[in-house]
């Protein structure tokens, strides 16, 4: 049975991982910080046997530890890294940036998820997929933007990008692959009611292009659908 682990796996892209791999007969490893009032993973978790739930704020890399050696020896086919924070607010643009906020977003976003990398690397290893996911946004891409704001989001989701890439050339040698996934524009608490994408057809998408990933497309920064983005 394969295997996949999925951080912010309570609520939406990541709790749409969790139902469509689990539809999928996959065994799923579900990471939330609160599970307790997780209620639709809850449930899902009552209704699918392969669904387990666990513990797990990213910003706290202690319990990052914690888990990996928890379930160590467990093989893990694909790790989403899937948790994030937006960071930017309307009152606080530039000229009264939030410095605190931005340096949380930037753990949240770019540190957590190399250290998820560096915990679960051994479970990676044991598994036939052998692939880490790191869920970007295009509001990442320097040749894209053409708007400007939201400089801590967009900072975070650059920095995420860049360590990915490295992450695929240090991974290569060890035939760990990487795929940096802009999501689209997701009706999600984050996205907003004014998203034009469901999180069913974002996830749909992203499953296909993981299921069909070849190793040399490790480090590609990608549209759900697997269109090409520019850095």
């Amino acid at each position: 049975m394969a295997t996949v682990l999925i951080t912010g796996a309570n609520r939406g892209l990541g709790f749409e991982f969790c139902k469509q791999y689990a539809s999928e007969g996959w065994r799923v490893l579900a990471c939330c910080r609160m599970p307790e009032a997780a209620s639709e993973l809850l449930n899902l978790a009552e209704q699918s046997p392969h669904v387990s739930i666990f513990a797990l704020d990213v910003g706290n890399f202690e319990q990052i530890e914690q888990l990996a050696a928890q379930l160590e020896g467990t093989a893990i086919d694909v790790l989403v890294n899937n948790a994030g924070v937006y960071g930017d607010s309307n009152e606080r643009g530039f000229g009264k940036l939030d410095y605190e906020a931005w340096t949380k977003t930037l753990v949240i976003n770019i540190q957590a998820p190399v250290k998820m990398a560096e915990a679960f690397l051994p479970h990676l290893q044991r598994g036939d997929k052998k692939l880490l996911v790191a869920i970007s946004s295009l509001m990442g891409s320097i040749g894209d933007n053409s708007s400007g704001g939201s400089v801590i989001y967009r900072s975070s989701k650059a920095g995420l990008n860049a360590v990915m890439k490295t992450l695929a050339i240090g991974l290569k040698e060890q035939e760990v692959g990487v795929l940096i996934f802009h999501p689209g524009w997701v009706r999600t608490d984050m996205g907003g009611e004014k998203a034009p994408l469901e999180a069913v057809e974002s996830v749909a998408g992203m499953r296909q292009t993981i299921a069909e990933f070849l190793p040399e497309q490790s480090g590609s920064f990608v549209k759900y659908d697997g269109t090409a983005l520019p850095w």
